[in-house]
């Protein structure tokens, strides 16, 4: 882990962070401990609490306003929500020190640089970046994003330098880039993710205690659900409705969920099996191609153990599935010419469980067969799966219209219903995570 003292120009070198959200705070902590003096605010009316947190932090100074830290950073990053970017940095950019280095830290980078450009004066070089995980999960070895989108050579070596600490894995990207490959990633898993929270809300349904929805990949549509709706609702809502590029994305998932639904509902067999393996050969390869020969990304039995419900019979088998948000899935990066696998190296996490559940689906001998006879034959799932799609449909709805207060108000009700269970659920979707990141590698 590289430290503040092996760099000569260091001595005067202060980092400032303006926002001290979760990510603001991890990261003001990293840096802390190897060395770099950090200067960080929040709101004024956070001042004291923060002041308080931080008192066994000698390296960490809080300060009461953006003002102040700009004053005094030579690297100045903004850790706040991408709905607020525009408006804190026409507050404080105005006060950035001569000559400093800005960046960003939001999920969303087109309303980022937009404002930088605006606010900041032109003294100033730009280097955005974003780590592509949430703040609990150990940053060693995450992709890290970093835009040199105005900056000098030495500028951007500086930026490396600090952020080397968090021993992430540096990708270089434009801006565009950046948002074009985490709406790819993370817009469209986030919609299957919430959209099964608020079908289970509407149906009054905690599925851990469902028998029908216990097994491996039972496991992770629920922890990574859960996961989900434990965090802050504009995380998700910033990444979807401010990026251009994910508009799309969450529009098509809706429209797959949706149509396959239909097809299910109406019996169409044979139309249904058509549309599935064309979207299966179109993203996964045909069976005995080079791309199908490639590892899988989960190891077989991996996920069983992670489980916040028990099953009658611990030894029957997973109750058979339709899996219509894993065929909406893949229908949807099919019909958007989207390849999953180009953008590993950007990937978090959460998208490396999701496609590993995905993959399972469609690569294991017989599964998907058995997933489409279920989608005709079987009601067993009929009721959820009218509310997955409804709530798909709202989600997309959220986006296309901007609507921040009813998407903050449809996650927040979501959000309620399955608080009891947070502390557990993110317990275990975290030993899920390492569990299969450890997999992987074997």
């Amino acid at each position: 882990m590289a430290s503040a003292s092996e760099f000569a120009w260091s001595k005067d070198f202060a980092i400032g962070l303006i926002g001290m959200g979760d990510m603001g705070k991890m990261y003001a902590r990293r840096l802390s401990q190897a060395g770099w003096r950090v200067m960080a605010c929040d709101r004024e009316e956070k001042y004291e609490e923060l002041v308080q947190e931080f008192s066994d932090h000698t390296n960490i100074q809080i300060l009461k306003n953006g003002h102040l830290v700009s004053r005094a950073s030579s690297y100045i990053i903004y850790s706040v929500e991408a709905a607020a970017i525009g408006r804190v940095v026409a507050q404080y950019g105005p006060s950035t020190r001569l000559g400093a280095i800005v960046g960003g830290q939001t999920s969303c980078k087109d309303p980022e640089i937009k404002a930088f450009e605006e606010y900041l004066p032109s003294d100033v070089d730009i280097v955005s970046c974003h780590s592509l995980h949430g703040p609990n999960v150990d940053t060693r070895g995450q992709p890290l994003v970093l835009i040199k989108h105005r900056a000098s050579d030495e500028s951007f070596n500086k930026v490396e330098a600090v952020l080397s600490c968090l021993e992430s894995k540096h990708v270089y990207l434009t801006a565009k880039e950046h948002d074009r490959i985490t709406a790819d990633t993370q817009a469209v898993t986030h919609a299957a993710f919430l959209s099964m929270g608020k079908a289970w809300h509407a149906n009054q349904q905690f599925p851990w205690e469902i028998s029908r929805y216990v097994g491996g990949i039972e496991n992770v549509k629920i922890n990574l659900m859960l996961r989900i709706y434990a965090q802050k609702w504009h995380v998700y809502a910033g990444l979807a409705i401010l990026n251009p590029e994910a508009h799309k994305q969450i529009n098509q998932f809706a429209k797959s969920t949706t149509e396959l639904f239909y097809l299910m509902l109406e019996g169409k067999r044979d139309e249904l099996r058509e549309r599935v393996y064309a979207a299966k050969d179109k993203v996964f390869g045909a069976e005995g191609s080079p791309k199908w020969a490639e590892k899988p990304l989960l190891r077989d039995g991996v996920l069983d153990r992670f489980s916040l419900g028990k099953k009658p019979d611990a030894s029957a088998p997973p109750l058979p599935n339709n899996h219509l948000s894993l065929l909406a899935m893949v229908d949807c990066w099919s019909k958007l010419g989207i390849v999953p696998y180009d953008h590993m190296i950007c990937s978090t996490p959460l998208f490396r469980l999701w496609l590993g559940v995905t993959e399972h689906l469609f690569r294991t001998p017989g599964l998907l067969d058995e997933c489409l006879r279920v989608g005709i034959e079987d009601n067993t799932f009929r009721r959820d799966d009218l509310q997955f799609t409804i709530a798909a449909c709202g989600w997309a709805e959220c986006v296309a219209l901007r609507q921040f207060e009813t998407w903050r108000e449809r996650f927040a009700v979501t959000q309620k219903f399955f608080e009891p269970r947070f502390k557990g659920a993110v317990e275990v979707g975290q030993a899920m995570i390492k569990a299969v990141l450890e997999s992987s590698k074997d």
